[in-house]
């Protein structure tokens, strides 16, 4: 029997890289995770191994930092994908523009030119519906992968979204102009929910932290499509095995649109006690505004008021055969994977 391909996966500790590599190894592959501190070697096992692995055989690491040179083209020796994970996010340190923009387009392409040089297959880079629907309403009609944020319409966008957009969209140039053979593929997931496996996960699964904790009073009038980890996690590696995936960008998304009550609606109807502190009553929007002018945890949601977030999934279930789970059973899964963990205390 033939060894499997070694697939590099940045940012090993993440959410969505962490239920990538476990999916990646359940189907045999060899996979090399990123750390920028090896010190969390023993953190990325203990997730694996809650998920449900035994076997940690195929999985190693290398330490590597998206903002520094060092030891990317060691991470690619051998590699025949790479999973390009990695990327700051709205719960990073620093929010301004520079903090989130340069380390997102930088290290994207340190990453591509990496493994362009030592001759990788394909890259599948996540990115975000940050990228795609931003800065115009399109008509009310939901986001496809054809659609791009607009950044230069006066609307005010949030740093993160800025960076997702032009991290992605330099991804796309240099592949296009410089990457000689380099297959590519982009991931835009919507919010990001599903079962947490430690004390790394999605910057989504706040709110629903927020609300069974009853830190969360009332709810933004916001809308979101939702999406189960474990479905972004198996979208990335259909386009990296399926050949019509190269040179093509796939929205992560159920192609449902909840409101925040909706969510709270769905955590008191399935957790009973446990979701007495679930909040029932929306926040005015004038509120909202007037509370993200002095706290800046609140200016991203701000933007969003009012925004359109439908979204269609269909580019993916047809194209690849993707069947994603409802944004209900996801939610669920943040909630009782919060809950089991006990990462509501």
């Amino acid at each position: 029997m033939t060894e499997k391909e070694l697939v590099l996966v940045t940012g090993g500790t993440g959410f969505i890289a962490v239920h990538t590599i476990l999916q990646l190894l359940t189907r045999g592959y060899r996979v090399r995770a990123t750390l920028r501190n090896m010190e969390r070697q023993d953190e990325v096992r203990a997730m694996l191994t809650h998920g449900g692995l035994q076997n940690l055989d195929n999985l190693t690491f290398i330490q590597a930092d998206l903002t520094k040179d060092d030891n990317w083209h060691e991470a690619m020796l051998g590699v025949t994908y790479v999973m390009h994970i990695a990327s700051s996010t709205p719960s990073s340190t620093d929010q301004s523009e520079e903090g989130m923009i340069r380390p997102a387009v930088e290290g994207t392409l340190r990453v591509l030119k990496a493994a362009k040089k030592a001759g990788v297959k394909r890259v599948v880079m996540t990115s975000a519906f940050g990228a795609v629907g931003m800065g115009d309403e399109n008509n009310g009609q939901p986001y496809t992968e054809e659609n791009w944020s607009q950044l230069d319409t006066g609307v005010l966008i949030n740093p993160y979204q800025k960076s997702k957009t032009l991290s992605e969209r330099a991804a796309w140039e240099y592949v296009t102009n410089e990457g000689a053979g380099l297959e590519f593929a982009a991931i835009n997931p919507v919010g990001v929910m599903g079962p947490i496996l430690g004390q790394d996960y999605s910057h989504s699964n706040q709110s629903i932290r927020q609300m069974l904790t009853g830190e969360m009073k009332a709810v933004p009038k916001i809308t979101s499509g939702y999406i189960d980890v474990r479905d972004v996690a198996s979208l990335h590696i259909l386009a990296m095995e399926r050949a019509e995936a190269n040179g093509k960008r796939f929205l992560a998304t159920t192609g449902e649109t909840l409101s925040m009550l909706d969510v709270a609606k769905i955590l008191k109807k399935h957790l009973g006690a446990q979701a007495k502190r679930v909040p029932t009553t929306e926040i005015p929007n004038w509120t909202l505004k007037l509370a993200a002018k002095k706290d800046d945890s609140l200016k991203m949601l701000a933007t969003l008021l009012d925004k359109n977030m439908k979204t269609s999934n269909e580019k993916a279930v047809t194209m690849l055969g993707w069947q994603p789970r409802s944004a209900e059973e996801s939610i669920l899964a943040t909630a009782t994977s919060l809950i089991e963990l006990g990462l509501l205390d």
